[in-house]
């Protein structure tokens, strides 16, 4: 039976580090602070809002969420980023995805300044992880992942790491950071997609398998080989009158068939979840930090 990755024991691990972190700031006379904007009434949305304000509030960040109905028009919201962007008590911006058809997503992430931007969704922040730079925000839930293979001394170096999903937000930054000159990089890096053929045969030659497809248990025990390392980023919902909810949580990996030839896997939930939000905040006393070196002092 396969090791459990426990991403809710290292996540509280790392909060705690950043509450450090954030204990440090304050006594030097600056306060992390974290802006979210949620356009619309997404109920997914709403209640990562609410865990990111709860975890802000555990580590010392203070948190804001500002709150926009779904009609709002983009001119509006960009104004808003601006604003934002020019306030030097903030270190974070963030806004939660996803948007409404009628605004244009890219022209959001691109309005949030560079130094604010702790998503790392920016394409300057993106660009700056491709040429290796240390000076970027990292994606949170990418960040997350490689976080979780060095605490539990997953070697990357040489093996080989197939990837399922080319997203922006997971698959190709969490490529980029495995293939780093670095601790927990040097990693042979595959992205497969729904236009690979002959997947099964890609993936049983993997090491180390990323699954972010969004298909709920789709990875089964004939698609592995023995002793690889599974991390399952999929949160999907199935239909389960059993529960008192009517559904249960569900990776893309069928962990029970899976977890019985994997030598380690993250279950879900439990797994990679809990570690997006540890990081997000890490990001934002990184903001901070960064502020406090440049500056040395708090503004307004």
């Amino acid at each position: 039976m396969a090791t459990i990755i426990d991403g809710k024991k290292i996540s509280k691990i790392i909060k705690n580090e950043v509450k450090s972190d954030v204990d440090k700031l304050i006594q030097a006379g600056i306060k992390p602070h974290l802006t979210v904007i949620f356009v619309g009434d997404n109920p997914a949305s709403r209640i990562y809002v609410n865990m990111k304000e709860k975890a802000c509030k555990k580590a010392g960040i203070f948190s804001e969420t500002i709150q926009y109905d779904k009609s709002v028009s983009e001119s509006v919201l960009l104004e808003k980023i601006n604003k934002l962007n020019e306030n030097n008590n903030i270190h974070g911006i963030l806004v939660q995805l996803p948007l409404p058809s009628h605004i244009n997503e890219a022209a959001v992430l691109e309005t949030i300044s560079t130094d604010k931007d702790v998503d790392g969704f920016h394409p300057t922040n993106l660009g700056r992880l491709v040429a290796g730079s240390e000076n970027t925000f990292i994606p949170a839930t990418p960040y997350g992942i490689v976080e979780l293979l060095k605490r539990y001394k997953v070697e990357t170096e040489g093996k080989h790491t197939v990837i399922l999903g080319r997203s922006n937000i997971v698959g190709k930054p969490v490529g980029l950071l495995l293939l780093r000159k670095k601790c927990t990089g040097n990693a042979t890096v595959t992205y497969c997609h729904s236009r690979t053929k002959n997947l099964a045969s890609v993936t049983k030659e993997a090491d180390i398998l990323i699954a972010a497809m969004g298909k709920p248990e789709f990875i089964k025990k004939n698609m592995v080989k023995k002793g690889v390392v599974i991390i399952d980023v999929g949160i999907n919902r199935v239909e389960d009158p059993s529960k008192k909810r009517g559904y249960r949580l569900v990776g893309d990996v069928d962990f029970d068939q899976v977890s019985k030839v994997a030598s380690m896997i993250t279950p879900v939930p439990g797994g990679v979840g809990p570690m997006t939000i540890a990081m997000l905040l890490k990001n934002t006393v990184y903001s901070a930090q960064k502020y406090s070196l440049k500056d040395g002092k708090q503004h307004g």
